[in-house]
């Protein structure tokens, strides 16, 4: 019996319908939800992720502006994010992916305002949600945890994340821990690791490495959700091997259709939470 397929365009559709009603009413009340995305990469994926964001924004009536740092420096992508988090006009503020390695990300993650951070990428919005304070969660980690959503009860199960960047395995180790799993986390340096996995109800896979997790790693009738995203000869592929998974886990998040749409609207619904919040 093949795992469920959990589609992430259809619950990104569902969850796109809610925000237009939320839009209307800001636009009635004069504001217009605007995120500003600073570009540092002019490569075909992040020109590619910045044009997805503008067709999907577009759609809904939020307005996505881009802004290129001149020169590209640390510094300048610094003055940009302050000058943004000054401008009443603007609800959210992103840095897009890829960033080049010359640029130091702990300067950049320290000037995100948290009430700003709609991706979550900053030091602030982090620490919040260590602590449990209010805050922007990661897009891509908080889409990974409404796919397992869908399938299970979170509270309670083990939750094992093949991962630990601070895009998505740390910050979705610490949303699990908020909805009541048990969590174990794993990385490059862990032993046994795929006796690790084995023991996961729900298993979240964020690696970067093309059919990481095979079927002989995943517990019958686990719950699996792939967050990889790799080019394999012009193919968009995941971290899970679905073709040896499917038949063994009872739901799979599939690549592309899975993760992917619900990430960019989460982001979208935290630009318009931004803008909402502004209002009063």
């Amino acid at each position: 019996m093949k795992a469920q397929r959990l589609d992430g365009k259809g619950l990104a559709r569902d969850r796109r319908q809610q925000l237009v009603s939320r839009v209307e009413r800001l636009r009635t009340q004069g504001s217009i939800p605007r995120l500003s995305v600073i570009l540092p990469s002019q490569d075909e994926a992040a020109l590619a992720y910045y044009h997805a964001k503008v067709h999907a924004a577009g759609k809904l009536g939020i307005e996505v502006n881009s802004f290129v740092p001149d020169p590209l420096s640390t510094a300048c992508i610094v003055d940009l994010i302050r000058s943004l988090s000054g401008d009443t006009g603007v609800s959210g503020i992103m840095v897009e992916s890829p960033i080049p390695t010359r640029i130091d990300m702990k300067a950049v993650r320290t000037a995100l305002p948290v009430a700003k951070d709609v991706d979550g990428a900053g030091i602030e919005s982090l620490g919040h949600l260590l602590s449990g304070k209010p805050a922007f969660p990661p897009a891509t980690a908080a889409a990974a945890l409404a796919l397992a959503e869908m399938a299970c009860d979170i509270a309670g199960k083990h939750a094992v994340v093949i991962g630990r960047s601070l895009v998505v395995g740390r910050p979705l180790a610490l949303l699990l821990l908020a909805r009541d799993a048990t969590v174990t986390v794993c990385h490059s340096k862990t032993r046994d690791l795929a006796e690790i996995a084995r023991m996961a109800d729900i298993l979240f896979v964020a690696v970067g490495r093309p059919g990481f997790v095979t079927g002989d790693m995943v517990n019958p009738g686990a719950v699996v959700i792939d967050v990889g995203t790799n080019w394999v000869d012009g193919k968009l592929v995941g971290d899970v091997d679905a073709g040896t998974v499917e038949s063994i886990a009872r739901a799979l998040s599939p690549v592309p259709g899975g993760v992917g749409p619900m990430t960019t609207t989460l982001l979208l619904e935290h630009v318009v939470q931004a803008a909402e919040a502004a209002v009063g």
